[in-house]
């Protein structure tokens, strides 16, 4: 009987509450799910490759285990998800979904990888309370030197620290993105 894989890609950066909730939901789905760190070049990235996927495996391992639950790997990739797929086997690619809105370009997008890779998309819907949530608003948020403190409901408390250190750093991209060079301070 063939082992059903599924690779849940995204740029995860920085990884929320909802994306964990999305996998949570999916352990019960497959028999293995490969958490793929991949690079969006349509999004400036805040955190590296490596430390996304550090991220990503200290929350990982945190999951609760179960004999019924897929065991959960972080690869971080570059290319088209559907070739990493292919290399790993994979039957399903996992996208979570929050909204209508999320529905239909993900419906575009998984016709084509189907299309394309003979790879089958699973939608699976988010949690009520990260309906809202997205990677881009926790950088927009910290970028422009919101509390990210009060950010802890929609994200892990290991990206909060992350985030605080990045904001406090003079040399860190977002601490640059938070003032505007043409305002004078003085």
């Amino acid at each position: 009987m063939k082992e059903h894989i599924a690779i849940y890609a995204g740029s995860f950066d920085p990884i929320t509450n909802g994306h964990l909730d999305v996998l949570g939901r999916a352990r019960g789905m497959f028999d293995r799910i490969v958490l793929g760190i991949g690079h969006n070049p349509d999004k400036p990235s805040l955190f590296s490759f490596e430390e996304r996927e550090a991220m990503a495996r200290h929350l990982v391992a945190e999951l609760p285990d179960g004999s019924n639950l897929a065991p959960v790997s972080v690869q971080a990739y570059r290319g088209l998800t559907v070739d990493f797929a292919r290399e790993r086997g994979a039957s399903a690619l996992i996208r979570g979904i929050r909204n209508v809105t999320d529905l239909a370009g993900e419906c575009q997008l998984a016709m084509t990888n189907r299309q394309v890779a003979e790879v089958e998309t699973v939608f699976i819907v988010t949690g009520e309370a990260f309906a809202f949530t997205s990677s881009g608003l926790i950088r927009q948020i910290a970028g422009l030197g919101g509390d990210v403190d009060r950010l802890r409901h929609i994200v892990p408390d290991i990206v909060i620290d992350r985030l605080q250190a990045l904001q406090s750093n003079p040399d860190s991209t977002l601490y640059t993105m938070a003032r505007d060079q043409h305002i004078d301070d003085s």
